[in-house]
């Protein structure tokens, strides 16, 4: 059976952000299961215009098609989640407007009030219109681990919690992934790969 292409999309670019730290973490994880080809999709990395700004530059316009582009070529998707105000960032909502993201799994790895998880509940609301597949399991990191991992009081390894609530998730991408790609390839007549 072939690896699913798995994609980390960090949802945050504020200077100082928290957002590469776990999806370094997840990468990892993601990469020990076997199960996936991991890359690590960084939006600062493509600086995006407003969705359907007519001011936009051609270079915005040009990160536009590569995001949109980069994003086409993977099975599945978690995103890094920092919560502001109760909801996602900015610049993730403007990413998902960018792309299709129809039929292929999702999952989330969140932090911030509530490890995050009003933001996850908009990002699911959001997945829904896009026909974007959100997985039941995600990462949630409380405020209390965020600070210790911040402040390089702990690191990941030494929360257990959050690689269980990883292992899960993963295992769910895993899943969604091969029955998506299967049904997706059957749509266009290819083979299912086994």
């Amino acid at each position: 059976m072939s690896k699913l292409k798995l994609g980390i999309i960090v949802g945050s670019t504020r200077e100082g952000r928290f957002a590469d730290k776990p999806a370094r973490w997840i990468c990892a994880q993601a990469e020990k299961t076997g199960a996936f080809d991991v890359e690590v999709i960084d939006l600062a990395d493509f600086p995006l215009p407003f969705y359907g700004d007519p001011a936009a530059s051609t270079a915005q316009k040009q990160a536009a098609s590569a995001f949109a582009a980069k994003v086409a070529t993977c099975d599945a998707y978690v995103f890094t989640v920092a919560e502001y105000n109760h909801s996602l960032t900015g610049v993730l909502k403007n990413a998902l407007d960018h792309a299709s993201w129809v039929r292929r799994p999702a999952g989330s790895i969140a932090y911030g009030g509530v490890g995050g998880a009003r933001a996850v509940m908009h990002l699911r609301q959001i997945s829904a219109e896009l026909e974007l597949v959100s997985v039941k399991a995600a990462v949630h990191i409380s405020y209390g681990d965020y600070l210790a991992i911040r402040e390089g009081r702990a690191g990941f390894e030494a929360l257990p919690h959050l690689g269980t609530a990883a292992e899960r998730m993963l295992d769910q991408l895993a899943w969604w992934g091969r029955v998506l790609r299967s049904a997706r390839q059957e749509e266009r007549g290819v083979e299912a790969v086994a």
